[in-house]
């Protein structure tokens, strides 16, 4: 058994069993309904078709990024045990939450001179960070420490893809992100945005295509340009939606006829509250190891 801890934050929107069996240590981040706290626990307070109902019934949904006496708090048990942390912080480019683990990461290093504590910015999101701890789940268990497993991460981050659509534009209008006269305009022509994650680790708009048949198809073929191995992609491929699984099944039974030789079945997820309160319903995302992402 290693004798360090893989760290990260519950933003990774995988299932809690799952989380669980990979030994994966994790904070929460809290969120807000109507000005009461929520904790984003991977969806064990509340089910993920009653945080989205509550969104559409009107519900005023705001996030909250963990402060650092929060990841102090999450950090101290486990040096104290005598075990080192790499932590795989959501990234950079969406949230001040990575910065809050570095400085607490400080903190507990003055505190415990004696432990290893490394801080690794993913640049990476949702199922995408999940994915990226997946296969650091499995280098860790197949003997490498904790440094060559940083090193690892920070070499391979960018190769994880993040691709997403959105057929309701609501809740980005809601939250500043599209104008409402262009989500207007978008809505009467059925535009879905095809949207992903730059190497800077933010979320970029790429593309306005006409109609929801349409991006579905759009979103394999970006997995087709840039899968490695092309057609012949053998890693795992992750997805998650918002309250639309009847999207997030097509795409995945068109990845499944393209990418044949695709690692066990494409898993789909649940976009959990803290990226949930941003898109809302009607979102689809599609995560799989690829090229080098260089914008």
């Amino acid at each position: 058994m290693a004798d360090f801890v893989l760290s990260c934050t519950t933003h990774l929107d995988l299932p809690k069993e799952y989380v669980d069996s990979r030994n994966l240590y994790y904070t929460s981040a809290p969120y807000f309904m109507d000005g009461k706290e929520f904790r984003d626990d991977l969806y064990q307070c509340m089910t993920a078709e009653e945080f989205y109902k509550a969104m559409v019934d009107g519900v005023d949904v705001k996030t909250s990024q963990p402060n650092m006496q929060e990841f102090f708090d999450h950090f101290e048990p486990i040096l104290k045990e005598g075990k080192d942390i790499l932590h795989i912080s959501l990234s950079s480019g969406l949230s001040g939450t990575h910065q809050s683990a570095v400085n607490a990461a400080n903190v507990a290093k003055e505190k415990y001179p004696e432990r290893k504590i490394y801080v690794v910015d993913s640049l990476n999101v949702a199922s995408g960070l999940g994915l990226f701890l997946d296969k650091l789940c499995d280098l860790r268990d197949a003997g490498m420490n904790i440094e060559e497993l940083r090193d690892w991460a920070e070499e391979h981050k960018l190769e994880l893809h993040h691709w997403f659509f959105t057929t309701d534009l609501t809740f980005f209008i809601k939250g500043g992100r599209v104008s409402k006269t262009a989500g207007t305009v978008a809505g009467v022509l059925g535009i879905c945005p095809l949207l992903n994650v730059s190497n800077e680790g933010k979320l970029v708009s790429r593309e306005k295509i006409r109609s929801k048949k349409k991006v579905i198809k759009a979103i394999v073929e970006k997995m087709k340009e840039h899968a490695q191995g092309g057609a012949e992609y053998a890693e795992k491929c992750y997805m998650c939606h918002s309250m639309c699984i009847e999207d997030a099944e097509a795409v995945a039974k068109l990845v499944k006829e393209a990418f044949p030789n695709i690692k066990g079945d494409v898993m789909i997820n649940n976009i959990g509250a803290s990226v949930g309160a941003h898109t809302g319903p009607g979102t689809v995302a599609l995560f799989f190891w690829g090229t080098k992402r260089e914008d």
